[in-house]
């Protein structure tokens, strides 16, 4: 199918309402397979492949429908241990975005918001991402034959963007959230876990939850009149484009105007939330990432690599500078 006409296949599915991969056509799918290898070494998560990663077996996909670059090539690789299992992931992304939601200082000294405009739909200041979700159990119905789309349900809520959302009470998924600013920047993916929850005034999430967590996570940084930053990182200007939590400083307005103070404080949550590593890397128009996860959690919230003659189904999406509009798969995969 030509890349031109699958996107006239998803308007029309759109604009039904609930879209599923399965409306438009594409049915049971054999699921491309990646092969985890064993090793008694495990990588060193640096975001580096050392030369350990050459020899084993690669899973390429592509992605499309996003924002901004729209298609990526995903490479995915996968060793494991008795205790963990780590992913190789490289994707090309023309640009190298961080530049979430800064404060900017203006001619006049007041401060103001770097954003497109939008309602929760940003494309222009934001951050780079990257997402799994693993099928959980195999609850979710459709999702081993058709992959991940069966999750995602556009033209809902009064959003120009869609919903994500499993369809019945017990189907879960685990979602894997790598933000290059939010998390990746102190080492972490995002932790979250998907049900059966429709969007509403109180659940504007649908679906999508975060794991437990007693501590940690991100704070937006804004005064309590949100007219300007509340707190800034030991650098000022010269910093990144976050603050992490311990080294905050109470703002203090020395800065000429064009000065950028990151919108974001950062800190690594706890408990199942902060349970993933991860180490990134930009170069080349290239993002790597080396991940970590235990093989077994013992959390209801996880897919659980425990048996090692099974198969695990996921798909993954690319966020390139977006916010919700994701390149996504558009065919199962699964872990072995």
């Amino acid at each position: 199918m030509s890349m031109r006409k699958l996107a006239m296949l998803m308007v029309v599915a759109a604009a039904a309402g609930s879209f599923l991969w399965t409306s438009v056509g594409a049915g049971q799918q054999q699921a491309t397979e990646l092969q985890s290898a064993f090793v008694t070494t495990p990588p060193v998560l640096d975001g580096v492949a050392e030369s350990m990663w050459d020899n084993v077996p690669e899973l390429e996909a592509l992605v499309v429908g996003g924002a901004n670059a729209g298609t990526h090539s995903v490479s995915l690789k996968s060793v494991y241990t008795n205790q963990d299992v780590y992913f190789l992931v490289s994707y090309d992304d023309p640009t190298h975005s961080l530049q979430r939601f800064p404060w900017v200082k203006q001619e006049d000294g007041s401060w103001l918001q770097l954003n497109d405009g939008s309602d929760h739909d940003e494309t222009v200041y934001y951050e780079d991402k990257l997402a799994f979700i693993w099928n959980i159990d195999d609850s979710i119905q459709g999702f081993n034959q058709a992959g991940c789309m069966v999750t995602c349900h556009v033209g809902e809520g009064d959003k120009s963007y869609g919903n994500k959302y499993t369809a019945t009470p017990g189907e879960r998924g685990d979602i894997w959230h790598w933000k290059s600013v939010r998390s990746g920047s102190i080492g972490y993916i995002d932790d979250q876990w998907l049900d059966d929850q429709r969007y509403d005034a109180d659940h504007t999430g649908a679906g999508r939850h975060s794991d437990p967590k007693s501590t940690g996570s991100y704070v937006n940084n804004v005064n309590a009149d949100k007219t300007g930053p509340a707190f800034m990182g030991p650098m000022g200007a010269a910093g990144p484009y976050w603050i992490e939590d311990s080294e905050k400083m109470p703002f203090a307005d020395t800065f000429a105007p064009g000065d950028e103070i990151p919108g974001i404080i950062v800190a690594r949550p706890d408990g199942d939330r902060g349970q993933i590593d991860v180490a990134s890397t930009y170069e080349g128009g290239m993002w790597t990432l080396e991940i970590r996860r235990a093989r077994v959690t013992g959390s209801e919230f996880d897919v659980q690599f425990d048996d090692l003659k099974g198969a695990y189904f996921f798909g993954m999406a690319v966020f390139d500078n977006a916010q919700v509009r994701h390149a996504f798969q558009t065919s199962p995969a699964a872990l072995r």
